[in-house]
Formats: structure tokens, sequence, C-alpha cells
């Protein structure tokens, strides 16, 4: 008898069932959509801010620490410490070695320009370098990749362009250099004439370098092997209190503390098992880059899960009045079970029981154009699709009940307040 009464009323009342099933639909979309993107938003954003440079740093041990304490600067001939180069690919040997996107070397030094008495800074470094790492894996990396935003004039660099050079266009303009002209640098007694295959606009202090494949810089200075610092790109989860903890020091934490910030790709963590693996290095977070990529996500997160709200608190309001209006449609067919000795449980069952049936199906139509929204987001704002997360059905779910749960309450109170006497004789 129940079951039959929840079927007449589904039928009866089409027309509100299926708006109230649209409306759920409506909520459950979103909340799929948005969940399911601010669960993979991390690694997009990531991947996104990591076309606008390096967030680590490698230098060696001995000339961060004699910078930390004495600010004594690189060239200075005390803190000029080095880098094996050989060791490079180490780097993509660490526990997060799949969240190093690129990474890039740079020997630098100072040389006199085209025989002027002022001297500008020339940086070796890999522009789009093969190597072949311990694993037995093979890498293309280098700073093509982790500077694409330059604006060049010309053409870039080949680590194979031993007598070309790039040149920042401070240093283009202050000497009147054109792309195609053949300039000489000198770095004590080594001279070498390079020809300006492209100048570069980076928009920061690089503007006021000359860059060429990381074997010259090593030729001119006699350092073969050798290189002053690397530059990292990792993807990386923003800190909390753990993260700043263990880079203050690693060794205040406790076993479990240290086993799941090891585990957890913090900028810090990245840092230290790049340490662990280049010898005599120290790896520091280029901190303004790593703090905003944090913030940027945590802003777009909690965007994602405002939106989230705001869309299921909308739902809720909409079925609360379709619920409603069904009820007072529906008041002399409930004053009437009331009259025979239907008690208010059994009545409010059997309206939540029609409501539960609309929702399911309304919140199974809505996830499932919930994931077809994630994907046309996925692919016009990071241009690739979101991964689908399970845990977001048994939570879609939930969320789809609570907000029947919620929309049903003003109707059920108004359900309960009905009195048959007066709802039979029409008041």
């Amino acid at each position: 008898m129940f079951w039959r009464m929840v079927k007449g009323a589904l039928f009866r009342q089409k027309g509100k069932m299926l708006m109230i099933a649209f409306t759920i639909a409506l909520g459950a979309s979103l909340a799929t959509a948005m969940l399911n993107v601010m669960l993979d938003v991390g690694d997009k954003v990531n991947q996104e801010l990591k076309t606008y440079g390096a967030n680590i740093n490698v230098v060696p041990k001995e000339a961060s620490l004699l910078g930390d304490l004495y600010g004594v600067e690189e060239g200075s001939g005390v803190s000029d410490k080095y880098l094996q180069e050989r060791e490079l690919g180490k780097i993509k040997t660490i526990f997060w070695a799949f969240n190093i996107v690129d990474f890039a070397p740079y020997l630098e030094t100072r040389v006199r320009l085209n025989a002027r008495t002022d001297s500008v800074e020339l940086a070796g470094t890999w522009f789009e370098h093969h190597l072949d790492l311990p694993t037995g894996e093979s890498l293309d990396t280098g700073m093509k990749n982790m500077k694409n935003w330059w604006e060049v004039d010309g053409a870039w660099l080949a680590d194979a362009d031993e007598n070309d050079a790039m040149v920042g266009s401070l240093v283009a303009g202050r000497n009147n250099i054109k792309v195609g002209d053949t300039i000489t640098v000198q770095a004590k007694s080594q001279r070498k004439e390079l020809v300006v295959k492209g100048i570069f606009n980076s928009g920061s202090e690089e503007d006021d370098q000359i860059y060429v494949p990381l074997q010259v810089a090593q030729a001119l200075t006699g350092r073969p092997g050798l290189v002053s610092r690397v530059e990292v790109s990792a993807l990386t989860t923003p800190d909390n209190e753990l993260a700043r903890r263990a880079a203050q020091n690693p060794q205040s934490l406790s076993i479990k503390e240290w086993e799941t910030w090891y585990c957890t790709a913090y900028v810090s963590a990245i840092c230290y098992q790049i340490a662990e693996v280049i010898t005599d290095s120290v790896a520091k977070p280029i901190r303004q880059v790593a703090e905003a990529e944090g913030a940027i996500l945590e802003k777009t997160q909690l965007l994602m899960l405002l939106m989230t709200i705001l869309s299921l608190i909308g739902s809720a309001l909409g079925i609360s009045n379709l619920v409603t209006a069904s009820v007072m449609e529906r008041s002399p067919e409930i004053g009437l079970l009331k009259a025979v000795g239907a008690h208010d449980a059994p009545i409010s069952l059997l309206i939540l029981t029609e409501i539960l049936i609309t929702g399911i199906i309304g919140g199974m139509a809505g996830y499932f154009a919930g994931l077809g929204f994630a994907q046309i987001i996925g692919q016009s704002v990071f241009g690739s699709a979101i991964e689908i997360k399970p845990m977001v059905i048994p939570l879609v779910a939930v969320l789809v009940f609570l907000v029947i749960l919620a929309g049903s309450i003003p109707a059920i109170r108004l359900l309960l307040s009905l009195r048959p006497a007066e709802v039979l004789h029409g008041r």
C-alpha cells in the first residue's frame, strides 16, 4: 500500500517532481564539476605556474654558508664553490622525481665585452639538453623550457651552438648590438668571438646578461664539468605547519611526522631530497614563487568550494519551495489520511520517500552532467582533461541527501501543522 501511494503521487505530480529532479540535478552537476576540478586543480595550477620559472635553487654548500653568514657574493674569490655537472641527473632519482618538471645548470662569470673596460655577466647553461639518467631513462631539459615566456628577437640557442650567444635586451641596448652581429667576450686570458643569434627580453635582471652554451662558459673560465648553481622547477604541495617546522629543522620532527613530511611533495621535502643526492649542495626554495603558488592554489580551491556551497544552498531553497507547494496542493489528501488514523511519522516518511526517489534520479543525472562540465572547465582553463576522482561519488551522494533533507524541512513542518478537520472543511 505504501509503495502504491508513492508511485501514485510521483505520477500525479509529474511536473513538480521533474522540477525537483531538475533542481537537484543542477546542484549535483555543479558540485560534481567543482569537486573534481578542486581535487585535481593543484597539479593543474602548479603546472601552469611552472611555465613561469623555477621554484628551487641548488647551490654549493660552502657558497651558501658564506653567503648566509657574511653576505659574500659569487665572484669574490672566496665563495666560488661549484657543483659537479655529472651529478645533475641524480635530481631525477629522488623520491619525488616525477614532480621535477625541468632543471637547468648555470656557470656564471664576469667578462669584458668588445674590449671595453666595464664588464657584463655571462652565464653558460643547457638550452635543450638530452640527459641519460642513472635509472636508464632519458630526459630532455634546459632553460628553453623553463623560460618559455621570454620574448626573443632572433632564435634560441641550441647546446651545439658553441660560436653563438643570446644577449639580454639591456646589454644589447647599451652596446648597440643587433641579431647577427659578432661580439667578443674575454674572461681572464680566454677570449672568444660569438655571433648574436638572439636578443631576449625577460623583464628581469637577466636582461643584463649574456647566455652561451654551458661548455663555452666552462672553457672560458677554465672549469670543465663544473656549474655554480642549478635552477629546478618542481610541482609542490602548499606548505602547512608541518612543512614550515621541517624547513627550519627536519631533526625536530618525530619519526611519524618525518615520514609524512618526506613522503609529501612539500617544497622543503623536495629540497632536502635534492641535497641528499648532489654532493656538498644546499637546495633552497625560491620563497616568492613557492608562496605565491600556495596562495593562488588555496584561493582557487576556496573559490570553488564557495561556488559548490552556494549552488547547494540554491538547490535546497528551490526544493523547499517546490515541496512546500506540493504539500499545500495535497493538503486534502493528507488531511484525509490523518482523519482515518494515519500518524504524522508515516505521512512524513511518504513525502520524504517521494522526494528521495526523485532526488536519486536527479542526482545521478547531475553527476554525469557534472563530469562533462568538469572536462569543459579543464579544457577551457587548463588545456587538459580533469582526472575523475572516485571519492567525489560518495561526497555528492551525501551532499544531495543533505540538500533534500534541508529542503524538505519546511514542507514537513507544514505537514505536521495540518489539522484534518480544518483541511477537510476547506480552511
